[in-house]
């Protein structure tokens, strides 16, 4: 795994954005995951090809389409060496508080 390019990928906000929406409903279309960006079709294919150069993003053909996955191997792989090294019910707990002070839910991503 390519931990710089996965870094890379993750940095940019229309590229978690994407990620957001395949973790919501994988197999998408680039028709569907371009529907209601702020973005062209052509920056959507750009950061889809910098997702998949990450091995964040899979892709399958089906028929003519072409239909991408999340693939979350990758963004387990560093939690699991950069997160899980510390102690993690702490990490929760200043979460929770964080989220608590901001006015925020406190349910935990999965």
């Amino acid at each position: 795994m390519n931990e710089d390019a996965v870094f890379h990928a993750l940095a940019d906000a229309s590229r978690r954005e994407l990620l957001d929406r395949l973790h919501r409903r994988g197999g998408q279309t680039l028709g569907a995951l371009c529907e209601g960006l702020a973005m062209s079709r052509q920056a959507v294919t750009k950061h889809l090809a910098i997702l998949e150069a990450a091995n964040l993003v899979a892709t399958e053909r089906r028929g003519r389409e072409k239909l991408h996955h999340l693939n979350p191997v990758p963004i387990h792989a560093i939690a699991e060496r950069w997160i899980a090294k510390f102690q993690r019910p702490q990490l929760d707990a200043l979460a929770d508080l964080k989220r608590t002070l901001e006015g925020e839910e406190h349910d935990r991503p999965e």
